[in-house]
């Protein structure tokens, strides 16, 4: 891979490379020394212009798992406060030698501008881009889904005939359109649930069904629930009438929890707003997955790192040596 910047234009077959390549990091995650040499002397650059900490640590974290050397920058306190451009930003960035730029910006389409302006010779990874995409959150929720649908058997797996339900706030979740194009791409049948004012106006020509019935949906028996983030900061009216009235039509309470499927498990890309999208009961309850989500996060990222930057022709020759140590 030379970048990765969404899901949408990513090949059934890369996706399935980067998850088979996750999988022998996972295992790598098993061991006691869990360092690998791959990535020594390169540099990854956590360019983070929105607040964030499971997505930049979970980065920082696959990057130096992978011996690299980190470097996080933050927009608040920087010279972007004072007016510096992304060009100027990503000029200084090449010139201190960046391998890797993992970008999160508030502009949909920020991480393509910078992958294809020529400003920089490194690979680029989208780590979240206003209301447009974020890739890697995708890559570990199908993951996540595999691991619990195959477990040990999952490698080279796709999802053909998992039914996948996104419910929430469709219309400002970049978490919900990679995940949309990911799913489909690995053979997933993909529903979301929202109030209508909550459904993006192009729904239409995404791969999906819409329903605006949480009960309705999850009588259907779907093998993944996975409850969104409402983002209030990103709301400028009012979607609904009160989050009171939002949770008792749209939220996962105990009583929709025990009308799932015995085998549907509970997904969250987090941070959770417990009470209002998700109840404690089923943020904890043995089915969910919310921190096998985190755990696989960071192999998942290690992965794309690994694809990005180390240069190997068989990726996974270098990681099953590791294993036997």
């Amino acid at each position: 891979m030379r970048h990765l910047l969404d899901t949408q234009t990513l090949a059934r077959e890369d996706a399935l490379r980067i998850l088979d390549v996750a999988e022998d990091m996972a295992d790598t995650q098993r061991r006691e020394v869990k360092k690998l040499p791959t990535l020594r002397g390169k540099t990854v650059v956590n360019l983070f212009f929105e607040d964030s900490t499971r997505t930049r640590i979970s980065f920082e974290a696959a990057a130096k798992r992978l011996s690299a050397d980190v470097i996080n920058f933050s927009a608040k306190g920087s010279s972007v406060s004072k007016g510096e451009s992304l060009q100027d930003t990503a000029q200084t960035l090449q010139a201190m030698g960046a391998d890797a730029v993992v970008i999160r910006h508030g502009a949909s389409g920020a991480p393509r501008t910078l992958a294809t302006s020529g400003w920089i010779s490194a690979g680029v990874v989208n780590a979240g881009d206003g209301t447009h995409e974020h890739p890697t959150q995708a890559l570990l929720d199908a993951f996540t889904i595999r691991k619990r649908r195959f477990a040990g058997d999952s490698r080279g797996r796709d999802l053909a005939g998992v039914t996948v339900t996104i419910v929430g706030d469709i219309l400002h979740s970049r978490v919900a359109r990679s995940n949309v194009w990911l799913l489909d791409a690995l053979g997933a049948e993909v529903t979301l649930v929202a109030p209508p004012t909550l459904v993006p106006q192009d729904v239409s020509g995404w791969p999906v069904r819409v329903l605006y019935d949480l009960d309705e949906a999850i009588a259907a028996g779907p093998d993944a629930l996975m409850m969104l983030r409402i983002q209030l900061e990103r709301m400028n009216a009012a979607y609904f009438p009160t989050e009171r009235e939002y949770s008792r039509r749209w939220g996962l309470d105990p009583l929709r929890l025990r009308a799932l499927g015995a085998d549907s498990i509970v997904m969250h890309p987090g941070p959770m707003n417990r009470g209002l999208e998700i109840s404690a009961e089923a943020a904890d309850s043995p089915r969910s997955t919310v921190l096998e989500q985190v755990t696989n996060g960071v192999s998942v990222r290690m992965a794309a790192l690994y694809l990005l930057l180390a240069g190997a022709d068989d990726p996974t020759t270098e990681i099953a040596k590791e294993n036997t140590r």
